[in-house]
């Protein structure tokens, strides 16, 4: 009040005469523009400062109006971070000494004292002066006052603002206050936009993470309506899931939906179901406010189907072990017996000429006898745990053992069996007793293909050759059969684990998918040929010149850098999978 009736003597009164009336109206419009570009430059960080625009911007708007009431030539920022000060912006760009990055050293440096201080510094430069880092800095640039000010946030400095002119300036305390509010609401839009960005960093990691997880992931409200799910889910359905009935996707009792459990428990619900022919394990999880009021619930799906079948299939491989070393051990036992029956047959049949009758029923007997000695040895062989070594062999020789032990048997059901061996084909690194458990399992599904068909003559081929396909050296087997085919719907499922289209009893849907692991471990692969009611053809593709090494665990355990199998354990179960067959 004071104020505004000195301002009114000044401009009316008795000292009127002595002022001129226009100087002072003309000073005290200068003085309320500036006042007002001052409120406008603070109002104008404060709504353009957000996280569309860049630093580099915000300080040209705040320079082009600073200039507008200050004789400002240059505006730098630097900023604290992890205990160091660092540069980031300046501009104009062409005042840049330092490059943006540059960290600024502590010893004699006006910015550190600045940061310690929690003070700001008005600073005139004189020529050749080096009492502080930053002078040479100034020197070589024109500056000849600076004025530094703290940026605050929490009581804490988070950066120095520097403010500098090419001209000797005296700032009065009114200009100081104004920089130091000015200071004050960009330290604040500062510490904003890092608390902003962290925030939106945590929420896109929160986010990919959220995505990226194998398993399917849903967020349901209350009522089973999917707010949200990730990318497994929607690979999984194939449709888009936002505000569907998390039951009526499950195919869920209503009543029984883990939804109502959690109400009425508030723990966690888990619960295993089928969907789409697939088993699936659901743990449903309570969401809770701040007030521990439950608002949603997270759903985890996890597809266990193949764990479900590993764990089958090791049990299997467990049951055919036993049986392998249970076979074993009958044939060993059988020998004992066999080898007094082969004896004692021929010591009497040097008593009998070959005319007499009696000589034909012994060589009846010493040849059903060397008969069963070599399907013993034939067994043994299969039964084998030992000698697993990679070496050269014929594939030839692999057709030959396994005939040896069930040809007759596919014979005298009426099968005629042909053989087209090529003499001349070469011998590959592999294990023999391995290849012959594939030709075991492929003869056996060709018999039972046979055995289910009523026609005049039922043949399996069996052909052996070399090809070269794409540069590449094979060498093939082919068991082909008249049989009833297979459908075409099944031959992509037909190398699956416990995939089987045999009658139950009959057949356990392991003897394809083992031998498709035993050719790849070879190098070679197993393809099929197949039309329904005329026939299948299965050819065993192995690689000519494919290097594999031990398979034995002594020597897994010595040189496993060389196995062709990544655990003992998968060795073991193609070694006794052969008795699925038998």
């Amino acid at each position: 009040m004071n104020d505004r009736q000195q301002l009114i003597s000044l401009l009316t009164g008795v000292q009127s005469s002595k002022k001129s009336y226009y100087t002072e109206l003309k000073k005290m419009v200068t003085e309320l523009k500036k006042k007002n570009m001052q409120l406008e430059i603070i109002n104008d960080i404060t709504k353009s400062f957000n996280i569309d625009i860049s630093m580099d911007e915000m300080m040209k708007n705040s320079m082009d109006k600073l200039k507008t009431i200050f004789p400002v030539e240059r505006i730098s920022l630097s900023l604290c971070e992890n205990h160091k000060l660092v540069l980031t912006n300046v501009y104009p760009a062409h005042s840049l000494y330092f490059p943006i990055g540059f960290v600024l050293p502590k010893e004699r440096s006006l910015y550190w004292q600045v940061v310690q201080s929690l003070e700001k510094i008005f600073y005139q430069i004189e020529e050749d002066e080096d009492l502080y880092v930053e002078a040479a800095v100034y020197n070589a640039l024109g500056v000849r006052s600076v004025l530094l000010i703290p940026l605050i946030s929490k009581g804490k400095v988070i950066g120095v603002l520097s403010i500098g002119s090419k001209e000797k300036v005296v700032y009065d305390e009114d200009d100081l206050s104004f920089f130091q509010q000015f200071c004050d609401q960009l330290a604040v839009c500062i510490e904003n936009v890092r608390l902003y960005n962290e925030v939106l960093t945590s929420k896109k990691e929160w986010e990919e993470t959220f995505r990226a997880v194998s398993e399917m992931i849903f967020l349901v409200d209350l009522e089973g309506n999917i707010l949200r799910y990730n990318d497994a889910a929607n690979e999984f359905f194939q449709v888009d899931l936002y505000k569907k009935d998390i039951c009526k996707l499950l195919s869920i009792n209503p009543k029984e939906s883990p939804i109502v459990e959690i109400l009425e428990t508030k723990k966690s619900v888990h619960r295993r179901i089928h969907i789409q022919q697939r088993v699936c394990e659901l743990r449903s999880y309570p969401v809770l406010n701040e007030k521990q009021n439950m608002y949603a619930v997270i759903m985890y799906l996890n597809d266990i189907t193949e764990k479900l079948q590993i764990e089958a299939q090791l049990v299997q491989s467990g049951k055919l072990a036993a049986i392998g070393e249970m076979a074993a051990g009958i044939a060993h036992e059988l020998n004992n017996p066999l080898t007094a029956i082969l004896g004692n047959a021929q010591l009497l049949l040097r008593s009998f000429s070959k005319d007499d009758r009696i000589y034909k029923l012994l060589f009846d007997i010493y040849s059903c006898g060397k008969r069963c000695k070599t399907i013993i040895q034939n067994l043994l062989t299969f039964s084998r745990q030992d000698e697993y070594r990679f070496e050269d062999c014929s594939i030839n020789d692999a057709v030959e053992q396994v005939l040896g032990l069930i040809g007759d048997q596919i014979c005298k059901q009426n099968i005629s069996i042909q053989k087209r061996l090529d003499a001349s084909i070469e011998l590959i690194e592999g294990n023999l007793q391995q290849i012959s458990q594939v030709i075991l399992n492929l003869l056996i599904n060709a018999k039972d293909a046979l055995e289910e068909m009523d026609i005049p003559e039922k043949i399996i081929v069996i052909e052996t050759k070399s090809i070269v396909e794409a540069g590449e050296h094979w060498v093939v087997l082919s068991i082909r059969d008249n049989g009833k085919g297979i459908e075409e719907q099944h031959l992509q499922e037909i190398f699956n684990p416990f995939f089987t289209t045999k009658r139950p009893g009959k057949g356990t849907g392991l003897g394809l998918s083992v031998s498709l692991g035993i050719a790849e471990a070879h190098g070679g692969t197993i393809e099929v040929v197949s039309e329904l009611g005329k026939g299948s053809e299965f050819i065993l593709k192995l690689a000519l010149h494919h290097k594999v090494y031990l398979t034995k665990k002594d020597d897994y355990d010595k040189e496993n850098q060389n196995s062709i199998f990544p655990f003992y354990t998968t060795h073991l179960f193609e070694q006794h999978c052969y008795h699925v067959c038998l």
